[in-house]
């Protein structure tokens, strides 16, 4: 990003809203914004899943933490991972649709469509 917009290595908590205001900006200022139609940002999306994917092809199962995970793997999925969800946002931004908003109520959908049952969990 622009140096106006640098951040540290550990921002907590970053918004949806600043990620697509930072991306908007970034693409805007390149003059991107031409290419980021709703079907290359998704094609793109596509990309980059098939790239985390390969990261995770030949593993096999992988616990949670990756505690067998080099720091260099590891560094290699959090930027697969963060291609993933920054093509995300923009493909939500350019259809106009607010992702986090659509994520909380896809929750709510699936809370009622999963109901709690006391005796499956226990």
């Amino acid at each position: 990003m622009e140096n106006s917009h640098e951040c540290s290595n550990k921002v907590k908590d970053v918004s949806l809203q600043e990620l697509r205001d930072r991306l908007a900006e970034f693409a805007r200022v390149r003059g991107w914004d031409q290419y980021h139609s709703p079907r290359n940002l998704l094609l793109a999306l596509v990309g980059e899943v098939g790239e985390l994917s390969e990261i995770f092809q030949w593993k096999g199962e992988v616990a949670k933490g990756l505690p067998n995970w080099t720091s260099d793997d590891k560094q290699h999925l959090e930027e697969e991972l963060s291609d993933v969800l920054l093509y995300l946002v923009q493909l939500a931004d350019v259809c106009g649709l607010d992702l986090g908003q659509a994520a909380l109520t896809k929750i709510i959908k699936n809370a009622k469509k999963y109901p709690v049952n006391p005796t499956t969990y226990n």
